[in-house]
């Protein structure tokens, strides 16, 4: 018996598997991480609750896990895994990173659970990438030892925000300005990149912001309206800020197919993709991925798909605690 989590700075999803069914979860649950002042509060909540007889667990965490332990950057917690381990009476406790954990879950999808942005042709035994854009942004990799594919964990979301053409400088000059300082692609690729582009692009008049939309955006998720607005094709604002994020977003994924040379496909998860996933096939993700000047035939050979099934990174954890048992 597995107790798996996906641990994230909007939500934290635990399920529970059995090592015969690791593509179904026999509970899940979904808690909103913001609301608990640990992990081990969501986690003895939820066992309480179940009190399923467990022999192994794993969490995949959005943060660098280091010695068996982790300091969230978009939660107040400290994780530790020995902490873990004597809270659920077991010998060991995996931590590893988020993005890691969809790596390991990506091998148990099926063709339902994925939708291809880009055909390609993979090589047998190339490298793969996976990079996933929500609260904030992760990267990973995954490189094939002659039997299966292993992750790669990655810091890679942190890396310097590089712009691309003249709006993208001034984005970028925009966002020194309001962060005061450097700049993460996170702070572009994320839900609240999303609305720190479409601030930019109202604040330096590249549209109005409806009235509707303001209200919208000062009583809820700002990036969700900005969002659902954008794909209704209700505001032009809007718009234009999903096609700036997309046509980031494609060059990042495609930097990323470049510094892995992953030729055994891409791999975009996270929350957002699937939300924008009509956006995603309209071009615009594809056409940045693939304009890498001498590179781009060898990233336009390459496979993307988006994953849809947001209990990757479950499956994944569920699989890695058994592998390193």
């Amino acid at each position: 018996m597995i107790l798996a989590g996906d641990i994230g700075g909007t939500k934290t999803n635990v399920a529970i598997f059995e090592q015969e069914k690791l593509g179904k979860p026999l509970a899940q649950r979904s808690f909103p991480s913001g609301k608990y002042d640990s992990l081990e509060s969501i986690i003895s909540e939820f066992v309480a609750e179940h009190q399923p007889q467990l022999t192994h667990a794993c969490f995949g965490i959005a943060g660098p896990v280091k010695d068996g332990q982790v300091k969230t950057p978009n939660l107040k917690w400290d994780v530790n895994g020995q902490a873990l381990a004597r809270t659920l009476n077991l010998e060991r406790v995996g931590l590893i990173n988020d993005l890691e954990a969809t790596a390991y879950g990506i091998e148990g999808l099926g063709a339902a659970q994925l939708h291809v942005l880009n055909e390609g042709q993979a090589e047998s035994g190339g490298h793969r990438a996976l990079i996933a854009a929500g609260t904030g942004l992760g990267m990973a990799g995954l490189f094939h030892d002659g039997r299966r594919y292993r992750p790669i964990a990655s810091e890679g979301g942190h890396i310097d925000y590089a712009p691309r053409t003249a709006i993208e400088h001034e984005l970028l000059n925009y966002l020194r300005g309001k962060i005061g300082g450097r700049v993460s692609y996170e702070r572009v690729l994320s839900g609240p990149g999303l609305f720190n582009v479409y601030s930019f692009l109202r604040d330096h008049k590249y549209g109005e912001e409806p009235d509707w939309l303001a209200e919208e955006i000062k009583s809820g998720d700002n990036s969700a309206a900005v969002s659902q607005a954008g794909l209704a094709e209700k505001s032009e604002l809007a718009v234009k800020a999903l096609n700036l994020f997309t046509d980031i977003y494609g060059a990042m994924a495609g930097n990323l197919a470049l510094i892995l040379k992953a030729t055994g496909g891409v791999y975009v998860g996270g929350g957002i993709a699937p939300k924008l996933i009509e956006k995603l096939k309209d071009g615009t993700f594809m056409r940045a991925f693939t304009d890498k000047g001498r590179m781009s035939a060898l990233v336009s050979n390459i496979p993307v798909h988006v994953i849809l099934d947001d209990k990757t990174a479950l499956y994944g954890a569920a699989r890695c605690a058994l592998e390193q048992s």
